[in-house]
């Protein structure tokens, strides 16, 4: 497997793990195991399972971009800082929008062809 390759499995990975530890925040232990075991759909070797975790790390990216809104303005209510906290949120959701971004690249679409 090229080394780009395996850089843009360990983003996906590290990304779904902390979309599925921001579910085990709040106790949906679901969402949970469906982040936790989406980076298998690597093992498919089809068109499907790459368009299934592009969406799944969009998705991820508007649930980071809602928290940090979110936060955000629940900070301002009780005047607390919120600047460093929506810094990282933003990046997180960065890192996400990214891992599902490098999946659309020509060489990850040759690996996993229309049909199988």
């Amino acid at each position: 497997m090229p080394v780009q390759m395996t850089i843009r499995i360990i983003l996906f990975v590290v990304a779904a793990l902390l979309l599925g530890a921001h579910f085990l925040r709040g106790g949906n232990l679901l969402l949970v195991a469906f982040c936790a075991g989406s980076p298998l759909l690597f093992l498919f070797r089809s068109r499907w399972s790459l368009i299934a975790l592009q969406i799944l790390a969009y998705c991820g990216t508007g649930v980071w971009t809602v928290t940090a809104f979110r936060l955000i303005e629940a900070r301002e209510l009780s005047g607390r800082p919120w600047t460093i906290a929506a810094v990282i949120l933003g990046a997180v959701a960065l890192i996400t929008l990214l891992a599902g971004l490098l999946l659309n690249s020509r060489s990850t679409k040759e690996r996993y062809p229309r049909k199988s």
